[in-house]
């Protein structure tokens, strides 16, 4: 009894440790005031979930979309995403903190942000119709060594937080902020890049007269894009952001730094034109510090690069992340990827073993080998998996996150 006990424990615990092995937008903070998101793993388990400015999706296990999904309406903010309740407001030319609440390590990819206008309200618009265009993008910062030091690393020691700009151009409106990060650690495999799209709805007040034209979400990536379909774990990457291009007079983007919370709010309920009521709570300043100098030393493929400039956010606390970014083309050869193999080790049932969907093993791995739950399952010679063992059978991108469990 004790040990089927201490299995079932360990199951739970390993089945908790799956939907944390990626992660989601838990809030964002505009000028020091803090707004829930949409929380994928509680919301659509309550009977009444509370308003938000994040978009209501599918994703329970923290999931992704998949390359074969680029031209279904699920790559616009998730899977079977549906428009927020609320927003909030932001003035042109501010910054927001988009803080996750967790991301792996070994998920390197691309941050990339983008406004559609929602011409109307946006808790009811049609999101087949938004039209999408770039304001943020940063990709690899130091391809001397692979896998490289990516974008998502900064995220990662910048406190899971990635800064972005509202154009100080851009026409007082309503608009749809699509915030994205693109997991490649499979991308070499095909339908192997990881698109996790994140959403939220914002009034954007000041005197602009700019709405730059945007293309739909359904035609920003295609499966054979050279920022989608990718090794990164060769040294030298020459690597091409995917989607459309930066729109003019903004920065690829801005210098990342964690932002102090000093306030707050629920979600404004409205057309966004000012009818709308939402709540402040003035709180204890939450002041968040970054470790993440230390990404932005090491850029070392600089040459093509320039220095983001400071951002703008009155929110923002000491301790700058200089990120370096590179939109320089790819190159005209296509890298070369290693069938990946079924090589499989012992699983162990040990507490101290990895947990179900973490890595354990790969080139300069020093964690876990054996899996508390599944099989340790490698996918390229620089990344295993612990994954269920009928996943394991037929390895695929990710098997964490595909095979039909999008985990």
């Amino acid at each position: 009894m004790n040990n089927f006990r201490s299995s079932s424990l360990l199951a739970a615990l390993a089945t908790a440790a799956s939907v944390a092995a990626h992660g989601h937008v838990s809030n964002i903070v505009i000028n020091g005031v803090s707004y829930q998101t949409y929380n994928p793993t509680v919301f659509p388990y309550m009977a009444d979930p509370p308003v938000v400015v994040g978009w209501t999706a599918s994703d329970t296990d923290n999931g992704f979309v998949e390359p074969n999904s680029f031209a279904s309406g699920d790559i616009v903010c998730h899977k079977a995403a549906t428009p927020a309740g609320g927003y909030a407001q932001v003035a042109a030319g501010d910054s927001i903190s988009i803080q996750w609440d967790t991301w792996p390590e070994s998920h390197k990819g691309p941050m990339l942000d983008y406004l559609a206008a929602c011409n109307g309200p946006c808790d009811s618009v049609d999101k087949l119709e938004l039209e999408f265009f770039k304001i943020d993008e940063a990709g690899i910062l130091d391809s001397s060594s692979a896998p490289g030091t990516w974008a998502s690393d900064v995220l990662i020691e910048n406190n899971n937080t990635w800064l972005v700009q509202i154009p100080k151009s851009l026409k007082a409106g309503n608009y749809v902020l699509r915030h994205e990060t693109i997991a490649l650690h499979s991308a070499g495999q095909v339908n192997g890049a990881q698109n996790y799209p994140q959403c939220f709805n914002l009034e954007v007040t000041g005197s602009g007269t700019e709405v730059p034209a945007g293309v739909v979400a359904t035609e920003l990536y295609t499966t054979t894009d050279p920022g989608i379909d990718v090794n990164i774990y060769v040294s030298g990457l020459d690597y091409q952001i995917p989607g459309p291009a930066l729109i003019s007079g903004v920065a690829s983007t801005v210098e990342q730094v964690s932002s102090a919370i000093t306030a707050s709010s629920s979600a404004t309920v409205g057309s966004g034109s000012g009818s709308g009521s939402g709540a402040t709570t003035t709180t204890a300043a939450q002041v968040t510090t970054s470790s993440a100098s230390q990404a932005a030393s090491t850029s070392k493929a600089a040459s093509s690069t320039s220095a983001a400039k400071s951002s703008t956010t009155k929110a923002a606390s000491s301790k700058p992340t200089t990120l370096v970014t590179s939109t320089r083309p790819a190159t005209s050869s296509s890298p070369t990827t290693t069938a990946a193999t079924s090589a499989t080790k012992t699983q162990t049932g040990d507490v101290a073993a990895q947990t179900l969907y973490g890595q354990c093993g790969g080139a300069n791995w020093s964690g876990p080998v054996a899996c508390a739950q599944g099989t340790c399952t490698e996918f390229n010679p620089y990344y295993s998996q612990c994954v269920e063992v009928a996943a394991a059978a037929v390895p695929a991108p990710d098997s964490s996150c595909s095979l039909g469990s999008s985990k």
